[in-house]
């Protein structure tokens, strides 16, 4: 099976107008003001146009079409109800669709994989790990336009106006630099775009034209898609071949709750000292953090995150998305080799 996502790229036609009134709502919905919204909108053109040169009448145009989207306001308003456990969140990435996609995708897609990984100087299986927790390998990029998400959040939603007037202001530079066929891309309710789950920021920062065909899409484009991913992983520091994380028993060390602490805070050494035992081969200076997971309802499991796990954290700020990136990797090479020394041909990879 030849894998396409050219299909995500477009949306349906625009339903309403950014500064229509809200449609009827169900009392626990998000409220906003379209008058509200309609003046972050003029303040905001006025900027775009005083800073950054926007025809005003273009600009215009484009943001009186951008739709509010009620269903991402209600998404971003609304905290979840309990935080997941690891031992819950493990399974929703560490399953067999995904190792088995991502094994068949490294063998459709092998030079390709290949190159990328050498050129940047990263690990193939972090990569392929990283676009299959995004996105399922292309197959799940977001409903949303990403041009309505922004708005929505940038004008309708004021707790986090600054942010994503931000994330819009380096959208429409995209569209400068790319071409009007981006204002149809779709992505997250919160405006993540493509295979890599980009923000707008990121995307202008990190996304790579890995073909120099003038465009770099991380919608349609494979090669575009993993040089991406690739590179912002080499831009925060990705050693190669080195290890990422390694399970540690608590040994002798007092308990530590499970937590989110980020950062490379401590060392090897210092970790060993406190009690906890985990591989020797490891040298005392390395820096390292802690790791705290639920590893099920009544206990604690223990990894030493080491400089590459911090990598993949500034990815994603979260330990457990850097731990399942580290699991679902190990999962997909061990699966790509099985395959490989079998000598069976995936009929749908191939």
């Amino acid at each position: 099976m030849t894998r396409s996502i050219s299909k995500a790229f477009f949306c349906v036609p625009v339903m309403t107008l950014l500064l229509a009134g809200p449609q009827p709502v169900a009392a626990q919905d998000y409220a906003y003001d379209p008058a509200d919204v309609a003046a972050r909108r003029d303040a905001f053109i006025d900027r775009m146009v005083q800073e950054r040169g926007f025809d005003r009448d273009l600009l215009t145009g484009i943001l009186t079409q951008a739709v509010v989207r009620q269903s991402a306001l209600n998404a971003i308003s609304r905290p979840a109800e309990r935080v997941i456990p690891w031992f819950e969140y493990r399974e929703i990435f560490l399953n067999e669709q995904r190792i088995n996609a991502g094994a068949e995708f490294w063998i459709e897609h092998e030079a390709l994989v290949a190159a990328t990984a050498e050129r940047f100087g990263v690990d193939p299986e972090m990569i392929l790990s990283i676009l299959g927790i995004e996105s399922l390998f292309g197959e799940r990029m977001g409903t949303y336009r990403v041009i309505d998400a922004l708005a929505t959040l940038a004008f309708a939603y004021p707790p986090r106006a600054d942010f994503f007037a931000s994330e819009l202001e380096a959208f429409l530079l995209i569209y400068q630099e790319e071409g009007p066929v981006v204002l149809e891309a779709l992505g997250s309710y919160a405006g993540a775009m493509g295979a890599g789950q980009f923000i707008p920021s990121s995307y202008r920062a990190y996304a790579v034209d890995a073909d120099a065909d003038g465009r770099r899409d991380l919608w349609t484009n494979w090669g575009d898609i993993l040089a991406s991913i690739a590179n912002y992983l080499a831009v925060h520091g990705w050693q190669l071949e080195e290890p990422v994380a390694v399970a540690a028993d608590q040994g002798t060390a007092a308990a530590v709750e499970p937590g989110n602490r980020l950062g490379l805070d401590t060392s090897v050494g210092s970790l060993r000292d406190r009690g906890f035992e985990f591989d020797s081969g490891l040298e005392a200076e390395q820096p390292a953090m802690l790791v705290t997971v639920e590893a099920d309802s009544t206990s604690a499991g223990y990894f030493v995150g080491l400089n590459n796990f911090h990598v993949i954290t500034r990815y994603n700020r979260s330990v457990k998305y850097a731990l399942a990136a580290v699991q679902l990797s190990e999962a997909i090479a061990q699966r790509y080799s099985e395959i490989l020394a079998s000598g069976e041909v995936v009929a749908d990879a191939l």
